[in-house]
């Protein structure tokens, strides 16, 4: 049985002990003990000296890592950062489009207050890239960055108007601001699925890829002109990753990361307008899945998220092109993961690395390390537990996932935020 446990305040010594700890921060993978103090940690292998533990966690046969980093959450604080530590996940970053949009330090305020009253998880918070999410006025990036988000982004709205886009990159640029990008052409996303012989099939109205590679190309382009650190978020297509590959190659800031079900899942798996499977952008042919698998591997793609959109049963209940985009992700995030150790001969460390310390990277904050001196937050997992997935035993307040009864490898048996164990399967 799952247990979310209630925090007291004050973290105890803790050694875990006979533990795998990978640590890919610090190019770590052994047998050895990690020591916890203060909520921080303090020490690896033998005991410190004067160091008196007052709880151990035997994690024989266990994996102990850092927590994991997500990079794309949504929903009610309270919630979701309660699902997210019951997937290993001890940071998550919040987009700016939520309602009020984080476009003002109040905005800012209110989201650390929530997450200091109501959140089980830590969380980080980007700006609006420009009032209001609509595209015309630019935010107050440098100010916003000062009252504590850690990026700025236009979220799922795109800023059409491409002087706009170079100023608000200029004025990111000029205060080392990472802008968050989710590439789409609007005139081109008018539809529900990959745009394909499916989506002709099924009768749907189908987002071609060129709808995400000519915005990419705009927003390259612009990078380069303004020297903008970018991030682009939740590729879908192998032709992005051309694009990104090869601005990469030729200098350019940027990164990027994919969605889990894009790893996983193509435009075969909606069969029978399963709307489970609607999210944005749409899920695409086997070979663009294939592509994205590869680009995780050789690091073209150095996080994976989990895109993570809880929403109530009504909003999967209508036609398919009428039901809301989204997938409550992050309780399978950390094992669907874990198949591409078997499916693309990646080694652990390479993918809790694309779960820890890169997208920490990105963000610029001091998490998915296990560091002496850091936050003790820690995820320790059984990498050999097999599991069949059923929504109903979710704790996000989302059931819409397509995963549901798939068996899964890799459980998360504990989950220590600053060296208090928040979570706990046994």
């Amino acid at each position: 049985m799952s247990n979310l446990i209630t925090t007291s305040g004050s973290a105890p010594a803790v050694s875990i002990i006979n533990g795998r700890i990978i640590d890919p921060a610090n190019q770590i993978d052994q047998l050895t003990d990690i020591h916890i103090e203060n909520g921080k940690i303090i020490a690896l292998g033998e005991n410190p000296e004067h160091f008196q533990n007052q709880q151990i966690i035997d994690a024989k046969h266990y994996i102990v890592c850092p927590g994991l980093v997500d990079l794309r959450v949504r929903g009610n604080i309270h919630s979701e950062t309660k699902a997210a530590v019951a997937g290993g996940i001890t940071s998550v970053c919040y987009p700016p489009d939520t309602n009020p949009v984080i476009d003002n330090t109040a905005m800012v305020k209110l989201m650390r207050l929530k997450a200091q009253t109501e959140g089980h998880a830590k969380v980080f918070t980007l700006s609006a890239l420009t009032q209001q999410l609509r595209g015309e006025k630019l935010s107050e990036m440098r100010t916003l960055k000062d009252a504590g988000c850690v990026g700025t982004s236009n979220a799922s709205h795109p800023v059409k108007n491409t002087l706009v886009m170079r100023r608000a990159l200029e004025y990111a640029a000029s205060h080392d601001i990472i802008v968050f990008i989710q590439a789409f052409d609007p005139w081109l996303s008018d539809g529900c699925i990959h745009e394909g012989k499916i989506s002709t099939r099924l009768g749907l109205t189908g987002i071609p890829v060129s709808a995400e590679t000519i915005a990419i190309s705009r927003d390259l382009q612009l990078i380069e002109l303004t020297g903008a650190r970018a991030h682009f978020c939740q590729i879908s297509s192998a032709k992005a990753i051309q694009l990104i590959q090869q601005a990469q190659a030729e200098g350019l800031p940027v990164t990027a990361d994919v969605a889990i079900h894009h790893l996983h899942l193509t435009e075969m798996d909606i069969a029978y307008f399963d709307s489970n499977c609607h999210v944005f952008p749409p899920l695409r042919t086997q070979r663009d899945r294939d592509k994205l698998q590869l680009a995780v591997k050789s690091g073209i793609i150095n996080s994976i998220v989990s895109d993570h959109q809880p929403l109530s049963s009504d909003a999967k209940l209508a036609p398919f092109a009428e039901t809301e985009a989204g997938i409550s992700g992050v309780e399978t995030l950390l094992p669907l993961a874990l198949k591409m150790v078997d499916e693309q001969d990646m080694s652990l460390s390479e993918v809790i690395s694309r779960l820890t310390i890169q997208p920490a990277g990105i963000l610029n904050i001091a998490e998915g390390t296990l560091s002496i001196g850091s936050d003790a937050d820690i995820c320790i997992f059984d990498p050999e537990y097999y599991w069949q997935v059923d929504k109903n035993n979710f704790v996000s307040e989302g059931k819409n996932t397509p995963f549901h009864g798939w068996e899964l490898k890799g459980k998360v048996i504990y989950t220590i935020k600053s060296g208090e164990v928040i979570f706990s399967t046994e």
